[in-house]
């Protein structure tokens, strides 16, 4: 995906952040913010390998609704990042420049992901703009997992109470977009649906 020069990135407040300089607990990186976001890192994973199934099998419909799901979960978590993650991290660590970076790799996501909302299951251009979205996704996690993660839990950043921030503020756009269980686009929905189809038959 090439990248075009872009204006300044508008970065998030980094003023007096509720979840900046706090005294960082021991012991608790298992149920802290960065646990978090690396745990929707790693459902967007399963959902791409997910789809890339579903797309070889043909079932069009699963696939498309995945499609939906996947940017709807892509959407929210970039949203929580620019929220309430971000301007904590910058706040304390004072990294611009990387934040301005992971900003910018949000709004080539979001480019993608709008594209991917206005096409249908059978349309041929879908396969090949979720493998440009998921590339685009998997070059941002390695950025963040690698770099700005560690640095995170290096910072006196609360980890703990940002955790519960973000984990609320997920909670409500979840209920705003009427989340739909994961469950949709699994193999067991794949069995569902064909069961289904057999008793209306």
């Amino acid at each position: 995906m090439t990248t075009e020069p872009k204006d300044a990135v508008p970065l998030p407040h980094a003023g007096d952040h509720p979840a900046a300089r706090m005294p960082r607990a021991e012991n608790t990186t298992a149920n802290d913010a960065v646990a978090l976001l690396t745990s929707d890192h790693d459902k967007a994973k399963q959902l791409f390998c997910e789809y890339e199934r579903l797309a070889r099998i043909g079932d069009v419909s699963l696939k498309a609704d995945l499609a939906l799901q996947l940017c709807m979960e892509l959407t929210i978590h970039t949203q929580i990042e620019e929220e309430l993650f971000y301007p904590a991290f910058l706040n304390d660590t004072g990294e611009r420049k990387q934040v301005e970076e992971a900003i910018q790799e949000h709004a080539e996501a979001k480019e993608l992901i709008a594209h991917i909302q206005g096409m249908s299951g059978d349309d041929p251009d879908l396969d090949s703009t979720m493998a440009l979205l998921r590339r685009a996704v998997e070059h941002h996690v390695m950025e963040e997992e690698q770099s700005m993660f560690p640095q995170a839990r290096q910072s006196d950043v609360d980890l703990l109470r940002l955790r519960e921030q973000l984990a609320d503020r997920k909670e409500q756009l979840e209920h705003d977009a009427g989340a739909a269980p994961l469950r949709s686009g699994t193999r067991e929905a794949v069995g569902e649906r064909s069961a289904i189809g057999k008793a209306d038959s």
